[in-house]
């Protein structure tokens, strides 16, 4: 299309349709997006390409390993370290360009890992995998802020929740809480910051929209150790807090796609809610939490930062309107706590919450024009009256009608937002 277009480009002048220097801007602005995406792209091969060298290295040694002595294990586990330090050394020293950077990082932050296991190897230094990958983490953070370079971030953040969710979670012999998690993410946040303030609309930041939360999600679970039940309240009140921060103008005025905040908290408010919709769930679970437990005190800090953050949003004129997914976590925080003496109330306002969540989706896509809003709100009703195919005694007869009603709903409302939308498609249809 654009080479088409900078064809027709003489013609255009030739015929006084643009201007001579009209056409030599356009020129100029297609030539450096073709230079910039040639530039990304090199960069994503450069990085692949540093992968494929270190692992290869590796496979080589690991071949050879046995038939070498303690010393040239040494020095070949060295190695890679220093060829490494000197390649980014030499990058940063002659102003290299920023493929240079994110490759010569790379295979340094690899070079950092096989230098510490394979001296631990050689030397029986005793050690399990959780304090290895938070060592080798440690050591790398620097050169994320030194080299600015967005592959050695994603690779920190990418390890440091496996780091979180190997100590964590016990899947070997550690079952501790990660605490350091936190402290690694809040050290890599001003890199994220200045990404945000820099680069808002590009793609590696987008990635960190969702990287951030997605990593957040997976290691919370971490943090339950005594009282499950807590469980619940603490991604409920997490899922609230990221749809906040992606209500905040700066995110919501971003293409849906790259706004993984506001997608985590709402995708993720309703799966728990289906799951809390189920009236077993507060008979057998939620009946006998026990309070002034850890987990309590995580949910109590997620709740106050999630109210700050809303109550900033409101002192900021920034909620202009009603949305119920930004109180969700207020309300179920109550019926978390009735439902201690109380099974039924709770069951009955989640389904109710559920339902209303729903239609709010519905009116936030009519109102957009946003079919996939319009149809995620459809589907929300759709799931609900599907759980509650399983747990009622209705009739199947009743049952086939909510179905056929649900069904129904979805075609009338695709077809009256397509009418409103583009009504010279409807008529042509005819």
């Amino acid at each position: 299309m654009n080479s088409k277009l900078i064809k027709e480009l003489p013609e255009l002048v030739t015929n006084e349709v643009i201007s001579e220097d009209v056409a030599i801007n356009i020129e100029r602005y297609y030539a450096s997006k073709t230079e910039n995406s040639s530039n990304r792209l090199f960069m994503v091969f450069g990085v692949l390409g540093s992968l494929l060298i270190g692992l290869g290295i590796i496979l080589i040694l690991a071949h050879n390993w046995d038939s070498f002595t303690k010393t040239t294990k040494t020095i070949i586990a060295f190695l890679p370290l220093i060829i490494g330090q000197f390649i980014v050394g030499f990058s940063i020293l002659n102003k290299m360009s920023q493929v240079w950077k994110e490759s010569s990082g790379t295979f340094l932050f690899f070079a950092v890992g096989s230098s510490i296991a394979l001296v631990s190897q050689i030397y029986n230094i005793p050690g399990d995998l959780s304090d290895y990958l938070l060592t080798w983490i440690v050591l790398c953070l620097p050169l994320v802020y030194l080299l600015k370079s967005n592959a050695l971030a994603i690779l920190y953040m990418v390890f440091l929740t496996y780091y979180a969710t190997e100590l964590g979670y016990g899947f070997n012999t550690t079952d501790k809480t990660p605490w350091l998690y936190l402290v690694g993410v809040a050290l890599v946040l001003p890199y994220y910051i200045q990404l945000l303030r820099h680069n808002a609309n590009t793609n590696i930041t987008s990635i960190f929209n969702w990287i951030l939360p997605l990593s957040l999600t997976i290691v919370l679970g971490a943090f339950v150790k005594q009282n499950d039940e807590f469980g619940f309240l603490m991604y409920i009140i997490l899922f609230g807090l990221f749809y906040n921060i992606g209500k905040v103008p700066f995110f919501d005025s971003q293409k849906l796609r790259r706004n993984g905040f506001l997608i985590f908290g709402s995708l993720g408010t309703i799966i728990l809610l289906l799951n809390t919709s189920f009236r077993w769930m507060w008979e057998d679970v939620f009946n006998t939490p026990d309070l002034f437990t850890q987990e309590f005190y995580i949910a109590l800090v997620l709740f106050v930062i999630t109210v700050i953050v809303l109550a900033y949003s409101y002192s900021k004129h920034w909620i202009k309107g009603f949305n119920l997914f930004q109180y969700v976590f207020i309300l179920f925080t109550i019926l978390f706590f009735i439902g201690m003496s109380n099974e039924i109330i709770p069951t009955l306002f989640v389904n109710i919450i559920i339902f209303a969540l729903g239609l709010v989706t519905v009116k936030i896509g009519t109102d957009k024009f946003h079919f996939g809003i319009l149809n995620y709100g459809l589907l929300i009703i759709t799931a609900l009256v599907v759980c509650r195919f399983f747990d009622t005694n209705m009739s199947y007869v009743i049952r086939g009608l909510l179905f056929v009603g649900v069904g129904f709903g979805f075609f009338l409302t695709n077809y009256i937002m397509l009418k409103k939308q583009n009504p010279r498609v409807i008529q042509q249809g005819k």
